[in-house]
């Protein structure tokens, strides 16, 4: 039988937002401790359904200069662009407890294996654990089965999808009282565990969008809101190449350049500005413009230099690392040109790197988190 875990680990590190989606800018603001809902304060929810399904998409964080706090989510029509879980009640498991019944990968297999089941060593597991106990969960198990369709260490918040759909399916499997800053807080639980204390994959993969981080400590987030009438589309190719996020952050400048410092942010400004104004050259020309991060990343990436530049040749707005990498993200206006730029960057990657990669034409995913299906009490 799987791994159960209870609800009871150590205390969460920080607590958070909340974000009704407005034409204006939301700003999120949260306190260092852990904030139960008030129906968790003052008795043990009851369950809203058997089971919950629940979708989280990709995210590409940094979006060139804004490492660390910049990032949005990014979804495609078919919803294979991200990872589901299903929660389950489960009478067979301790009361408040978590368990992982199955991990599946239908576009690579050969993923579930690499995958543990034990709640406590799996993003989706601990991020569970996590709401339950914000929930206030004590007689009633979970169990879990994960569909991870993004694969590891690819640059695209692999993990924060696995979080995020957990934190949601969960939530709705009692009624779904949590807030959204509770659940981006017991889904930034899980991020601390596995690649960090950063939230520029976990905030879009939950709220949508594009999401700031403002602030750590204390932690702010500001969703920046875009017209709906924005065109963006996304061409992420991801090659047969697997870039730990450690790795990768470990390669990063220990000291800048005041001048390279000053023009980073001068560019991370113009992102969020073209955001506000839906101004998708604007966006794709700051993306394009890191000086700091991603001239220290690319060389670890094979033909990275050569698959930007013929993105860009080809079309694209702006092209940069995608996260950690090495998936490559190339913005577009339309998808009319996807097709035509995302081949050009796969044969860039074999010709320049020795590398075959992937492509996907994406979208900007506005909803973030949700439930696609549910199952009622018997």
């Amino acid at each position: 039988m799987a791994t159960a875990a209870a609800t009871s680990p150590a205390t969460a590190p920080s607590s958070f937002p909340s974000t009704a989606r407005k034409s204006t800018l939301t700003t999120l603001r949260v306190s260092r401790k852990l904030k139960l809902a008030p129906a968790a304060l003052s008795s043990d929810p009851s369950p809203a359904f058997r089971s919950v399904t629940a979708f989280a998409p990709a995210t590409v964080a940094n979006l060139g200069p804004g490492f660390d706090f910049l990032g949005c989510a990014v979804a495609d029509a078919s919803l294979s662009l991200g990872d589901t879980i299903t929660a389950t009640l489960d009478p067979a498991l301790p009361p408040g407890t978590v368990a992982i019944s199955a991990v599946t990968s239908p576009a690579r297999p050969d993923l579930a294996a690499r995958l543990s089941r034990d709640p406590l060593r799996n993003c989706a597991g601990i991020a569970a654990v996590a709401t339950l106990r914000a929930l206030g969960v004590r007689s009633h198990a979970v169990s879990l089965e994960l569909a991870k369709g993004l694969p590891l260490g690819s640059g695209l918040g692999s993990s924060a999808a696995s979080a995020a759909a957990a934190v949601k399916a969960v939530d709705a499997l009692f009624g779904s009282l949590l807030s959204p800053h509770e659940l981006v807080l017991a889904g930034l639980e899980s991020e601390k565990a596995v690649s960090g204390f950063h939230a520029d994959n976990i905030a879009p993969a939950i709220l949508g969008g594009f999401v700031l981080v403002q602030s750590y400590d204390p932690f702010k987030l500001v969703q920046l809101p875009c017209p709906p009438s924005l065109r963006l589309c996304f061409v992420l190719v991801t090659p047969d190449f697997e870039a730990p996020t450690s790795k990768m952050r470990a390669a990063l400048p220990k000291h800048v350049d005041i001048g390279q410092h000053v023009r980073n942010a001068s560019q991370a400004a113009a992102l969020v500005a073209a955001v506000l104004l839906g101004d998708t050259a604007g966006i794709g020309s700051a993306m394009s413009s890191d000086g700091i991060v991603e001239p220290t990343r690319a060389p670890l990436i094979p033909g990275m230099a050569a698959v930007k530049a013929a993105a860009l040749e080809a079309g694209a707005l702006g092209c940069t690392i995608s996260g950690a990498g090495p998936t490559a993200v190339a913005v577009i206006q339309g998808d009319e040109k996807g097709e035509q730029i995302a081949r050009r960057m796969i044969d860039a990657f074999w010709l320049a790197g020795k590398l075959k990669a992937t492509a996907t034409v994406a979208q900007l995913d506005r909803a973030g988190a949700r439930v696609i299906a549910t199952s009622r009490l018997e």
